[in-house]
């Protein structure tokens, strides 16, 4: 294992994100985990749902796309009924028809990543602030990606998730000049 790797297995949920957080990624898996934090997220503290990193990879078998989009009504009950979890289950059921949905564009663009990194061309879609205070929670950007989601399928993809959904995975980028 790498040094890297050894410091990654040591941080909390929390740490993980932050680490992660706004790092352009590919990877399907990736970016299902973190529209899932952004699923749950939506009501709640940030970091209470990125500490809950081992509950979901635990209940939505490792965050496996396939996996998850086959999981019936048992299955979805069976995560209820765990104590750690965040139990409302239109956000479970939300985690489940969002794997669905994957699959679907999988199957139309070869990967979720490449249908969501067409919306910038391949790069990250600065923004750019002069305070760090103009930064705002939704984008008409955004609002695009999320109706599209939506006619998709997804649920849990209004524009402010779908927003720090983009932003975590590094799809935008917020750049602030003064700080």
């Amino acid at each position: 294992m790498n040094r890297e790797g050894s410091v990654i297995d040591k941080l909390s949920g929390s740490e993980l994100y932050s680490k992660q957080w706004g790092q352009p990624t590919h990877d399907d898996t990736q970016l299902f985990y973190l529209l899932t934090v952004g699923t749950f997220q939506a009501g709640l503290s940030w970091k209470m749902v990125t500490n809950k990193r081992e509950v979901f990879l635990r209940n939505f078998h490792n965050m496996s796309i396939r996996d998850v989009a086959g999981m019936t009504e048992a299955d979805v009950d069976n995560i209820l009924n765990d104590p750690e979890m965040i139990r409302n289950y239109r956000k479970i059921m939300a985690t489940v028809i969002n794997a669905q949905a994957i699959v679907k564009i999988q199957a139309e663009y070869g990967s979720f990543a490449r249908y969501l990194w067409e919306y910038v061309e391949g790069r990250p879609r600065e923004i750019i602030y002069t305070h760090s205070d103009e930064i705002s929670n939704v984008s008409p950007f955004a609002s695009i990606v999320a109706k599209d989601l939506k006619k998709r399928g997804f649920k849990f993809v209004g524009p402010v998730v779908t927003y720090m959904f983009l932003k975590a995975s590094g799809i935008v980028k917020d750049i602030v000049i003064d700080q």
